[in-house]
């Protein structure tokens, strides 16, 4: 079988020596006008569909006039009568509320929200996403101003008459273990553990427009230190100290973090975790807490 030969010094020539082939003649339209559109297909298809949409979308957002990188979830509810949605929409109404980003609040995210359920003609839409949120904080001696971090995000789940809000936060924190300072002659083992809050908030209460500072010293307030993006030497021999006067289990820290959750009146539940990196052990010390007012 003789080799057929191409000019290589063109694109065309190397690309069908690397084994393309020329387009076929189709059949089929090219004019969406004339494309059909299954999603829109209509009959009995056994059963309605809570969520479906696209996950993983990676798109700007602004925390705090600061920009950031936002990992997106969008979705509808699909009705019985219907085969599906038309996703490419999804993206559509993300782009109309692109303003150098999408703003995490929950003002903003509800508005995304209506306006995917209404594009879309389903009875529920929801969008939930997850960044990372910049924030300054100084030493607690020498107070230098380093950027921190935390992981946030927020769920919005509407219907017609009802929203839902969620708030999420996972943060690092120190630990110092109240058994190892009790059982031992001097020193007691330490960690760093990381602390999730996921918050149920009620739809009719206000949120504070600080809730992400409110929750953050919540979680660093009743751990055994907190951690910091910069320490000179009486900054560190503050938090190792602070860190010796307040041992805490992971157990302490999820009741007393709950405690101050519960007085919070906008905050309708949570779930809670705190998992810490053993120091001493080749295992994590973990422990979860649920509470609900209603």
């Amino acid at each position: 079988m003789t080799e057929e030969k191409y000019d290589l010094t063109t694109r065309v020539g190397r690309f069908k020596h690397f084994g393309s082939v020329d387009p076929i003649e189709g059949t089929k339209p090219t004019q969406k006008e004339d494309m059909k559109d299954l999603q829109q297909t209509k009959k009995d298809f056994l059963f309605a569909i809570d969520h479906v949409g696209i996950n993983q979308v990676k798109y700007p957002v602004i925390i705090d006039h600061m920009q950031s990188v936002g990992n997106f979830s969008l979705s509808t509810s699909l009705t019985r009568d219907e085969k599906g949605i038309n996703m490419s929409r999804l993206i559509e109404s993300l782009e109309l509320h692109y303003h150098n980003g999408i703003e995490l609040s929950f003002e903003s995210l509800s508005s995304l929200t209506e306006s995917i359920r209404t594009k879309m003609k389903q009875n529920s839409a929801q969008v939930e996403v997850k960044s990372t949120w910049f924030y300054d904080k100084a030493s607690p001696v020498t107070q230098l101003t380093g950027r921190a971090h935390a992981q946030i995000g927020y769920t919005i789940n509407k219907d017609e008459n009802n929203e839902d809000r969620k708030f999420y936060m996972q943060s690092d924190v120190t630990t110092l273990c109240p058994c190892s300072k009790e059982i031992s002659e001097y020193s007691a083992h330490n960690q760093r553990g990381t602390v999730t809050v996921s918050l149920d908030l009620y739809d009719h209460k206000d949120i504070p427009k600080n809730h992400k500072e409110i929750v953050l010293e919540i979680m660093e307030a009743n751990a055994s230190s907190q951690l910091y993006p910069i320490l000179k030497r009486t900054d560190e021999k503050k938090v190792t100290e602070r860190a010796y006067e307040n041992p805490r289990f992971v157990e302490d820290i999820l009741r007393l973090i709950a405690y101050d959750l519960v007085e919070l009146d906008w905050v309708k539940g949570f779930t809670l975790i705190c998992e810490n990196k053993e120091s001493i052990h080749q295992h994590d010390a973990y422990s979860q807490l649920t509470y609900n007012k209603e």
